[in-house]
């Protein structure tokens, strides 16, 4: 039987080792360039070559996040840091864009491809797209649910988050911290924009909720064995922003389960083990879609510890609190109701002493720092033993076996064998001892002597004759094999050779098309309109005459019968169940930003392909054809799955005032408070409109602007 992989985040060389050492069998890191997570320290390019040589040193792979979408411009630097990769031996690259997929696996063939989240694979006719691509394997959408994934048929590896941060949008289909905030997650740098607090409306009431879009921590210790009896290959854990000990600790936990699994044990998460998870990071936990688990803390969007105790009395000066648990010098607390936090720097006890700690059933005593005034709950958020222990872990040692045999005028021969691998290398001639034979406990002593390499001796079988063996060459020989046997598990030789080269054209396209909702608004343009789309499947028929499209969900759970329909399609899944017998467009949720993603999605037949609105110039036209721009309405920031909030006349409002529409069907859809607007530009491309609820004046309004 095959075992599941166990991935872990690293953002630095700390946190890397922290993995090694815990556990994992593959760790996940960014370089400075290219990644989704790019407010992290990340691994500049020495950094890269290190961790790649230490992670195959302990025969753990290293796997980079390349999983960002690509621009036009940054093509040939993206190439060029992908041919680094491979020469450098990593194990594989873990990629958005579909465009640089396509060509990676082109001129790269040999460099192993991982689909990101992002990519928002969700079904099997992406999962069919994928392996097209050339991916090995797919991280798939957090929204799926065990029981799918069981259900999928495809012979290319699948990965799936067990732990640590939940988007509350469809991964890859989230533009609010883009649009709203100008720093993009598509391109590592989301800002976090659901974990700040929000108003909610329903029509003109108030809801009582501060945190509406904030999702708790995923967590599946107790969900582990279901997982395993899947057809899951790998198992991540996310958190390339969070700590060595956070990284080390919860590997650690799905490393012991796993191992039981195996071990025909039935996996159980420990009490104080779930202690442990909730002091060291949580927003509360859920196991989240993949158990159909509620996935909402709309209460608090902050890391909210574990209880401590209850505030018994508060002055001014001081605050006493009755412990459910030790409280000891910096650890750090937070308010529950209050919400705020502190390091704890001075403890004393009841009698106003000064103390280093104080135990559960008693009461502390603190300085009020923050010049609390209420009775609150207190949770401990940073346990300051716990973190003592958790990094007081022993390096990783890795297993070898010894063979040693001393015959009377034979070579000695030394044989170190490290898993599948075994060198052998011989010495001097030997001679029968005159006087006293070299122990077998001297030889024995001599090769435990493995000092601060990763190696430890696990077993040293010795077949000596009645020699004298010089310690001199045995010291040596066991020093030149273990020298060799990490140059073996550590060398690369990887080289590819490539040219790129773009080939401008001249594109001259300047069709309007229109997005309409209602017949009202169809009727007013269709006589201006090259094409029409609409997501009403009803007027889509009534007007199949016109140039009109029938925009696809966002989210494809099951895939209806369409031929000779022309649709406006949302996922790589639809693209591919649909292209051959359908007129095909592409949307913009499809986050094409480069030329090599247009020519790609064209070889499926792709009349028309809608760009990324995240595009900062277009250059991108000079190089391909038959390609849109959004340039007026509102886009949709989030799509989003099971959301909690039912009906219809949903608004989001943030502190600045601006009003989100929120579209409440089978999936939640968010859009952008403002119109997009860019009628007045210059695009030298097919420009489309989205109406929502314009009337006949104000779509007059836009056209005259269009014209001007």
């Amino acid at each position: 039987m095959k075992k599941v992989e166990l991935l872990a985040p690293a953002g630095n060389m700390e946190t890397l080792i922290a993995a090694i050492n815990n556990g994992a069998d593959a760790i996940y890191v960014g370089g400075e360039n290219f990644s989704a997570r790019a407010f992290a320290k990340n691994f500049d390019k020495e950094e890269l070559k290190k961790a790649v040589y230490t992670c195959h040193l302990y025969g753990v792979k290293l796997y980079v996040a390349v999983n960002t979408v690509i621009f036009e411009k940054e093509i040939e630097e993206c190439l060029n840091y992908l041919k680094y990769l491979y020469e450098i031996n990593v194990d594989a690259v873990i990629m958005q864009d579909i465009g640089m997929m396509n060509l990676t696996h082109k001129l790269i063939p040999n460099l192993e491809i991982h689909s990101s989240t992002q990519v928002n694979c969700h079904n099997d006719e992406c999962l069919k797209f994928l392996k097209e691509l050339g991916v090995k394997r797919a991280v798939l959408a957090r929204e799926m649910d065990i029981n799918t994934i069981r259900n999928l048929k495809t012979d290319i590896d699948l990965e799936v988050f067990i732990h640590g941060a939940l988007c509350v949008s469809y991964s890859g289909r989230c533009l609010f911290s883009s649009l709203n905030g100008g720093r993009s997650g598509n391109r590592g740098k989301c800002v976090g924009s659901c974990r700040l607090p929000y108003e909610i409306f329903k029509g003109e009431r108030k809801l009582d909720i501060n945190f509406p879009l904030s999702t708790k921590e995923l967590n599946t210790t107790n969900n582990i064995k279901e997982i395993l009896d899947s057809n899951v290959a790998s198992l991540k854990i996310e958190g390339r922003m969070k700590s060595p000990e956070y990284v080390g600790y919860v590997t650690k936990i799905y490393r012991r389960l796993i191992d039981e699994y195996y071990e025909g044990k039935s996996p159980k998460i420990k009490h104080e083990e779930i202690v442990n998870l909730f002091k060291l990071f949580n927003r509360s936990f859920t196991a989240g879609y993949l158990f159909n688990d509620d996935v909402y803390n709309t209460n608090s969007s902050n890391h909210l510890g574990y209880p401590l105790g209850k505030i018994v009395k508060i002055d001014s000066r001081k605050i006493y609190i009755k412990l459910t648990d030790n409280l000891y010098m910096e650890d750090g607390i937070r308010f529950v109701n209050d919400g705020r936090g502190m390091i704890v720097n001075k403890i004393y006890n009841e009698k106003n002493l000064l103390v280093n700690h104080v135990e559960k059933g008693n009461i502390a005593v603190i300085d009020n720092k923050i010049n609390l005034r209420i009775k609150d709950d207190v949770n401990k958020t940073i346990d300051k033993n716990l973190l003592k222990e958790i990094n007081s872990i022993k390096p990783k040692k890795i297993p070898i076996k010894f063979e040693l045999i001393g015959k009377i005028d034979k070579p000695l021969t030394l044989t170190v064998t490290c898993e599948e691998s075994s060198i052998t290398k011989t010495s001097i001639i030997l001679k029968k001892a005159n006087n006293l034979p070299t122990s077998k406990e001297v030889i024995f002593e001599k090769l435990s002597k493995l000092g601060t390499t990763p190696f430890k001796a696990e077993s040293i079988h010795i077949d000596v004759e009645n020699v004298f063996i010089p310690l001199k060459y045995l010291n040596e020989l066991r020093h030149t094999l273990i020298n060799e046997l990490i140059a073996k598990r550590t060398f690369s030789n990887n080289e590819v050779m490539f040219k790129y080269q773009k080939v401008k054209i001249k594109n001259k396209e300047n069709n309007l098309n229109v997005f309409v909702r209602n017949e009202e608004q169809l009727l007013k343009i269709k006589d201006s309109a090259f094409i029409i789309y609409t997501d009403n499947f009803n007027l889509y028929k009534k007007y199949k005459d016109l140039n009109i499209y029938y925009r696809l969900p966002s989210i494809m759970d099951s895939f209806p019968s369409y031929k000779g329909e022309r649709l406006l399609v949302n996922d790589l899944g639809s693209l591919l169940k649909y292209y051959k017998d359908n007129k095909i467009i592409t949307d913009y949720s499809l986050n094409i930003t480069n030329s090599e993603s247009v020519k790609l999605l064209q070889k499926y037949s792709v009349e028309l392909v809608t760009l990324s609105p995240e595009i900062p110039d277009y250059d991108i036209l000079n190089y391909t054809k038959n390609t849109e721009v959004i340039t007026y309405g509102k886009l949709e920031l989030m799509v989003i799955k099971n959301f909690y909030l039912k009906g219809k006349n949903l608004v989001l409002k943030d502190k600045f005032g601006n009003m989100f529409p929120i579209i409440n069907d089978k999936y939640c859809t968010i859009l952008h408070s403002k119109n997009i607007n860019l009628i007045k530009q210059n695009i030298n491309t097919n420009t489309r409109l989205i109406l929502l609820d314009e009337n006949e004046r104000q779509i007059d309004e836009l056209n005259k602007v269009r014209k001007k």
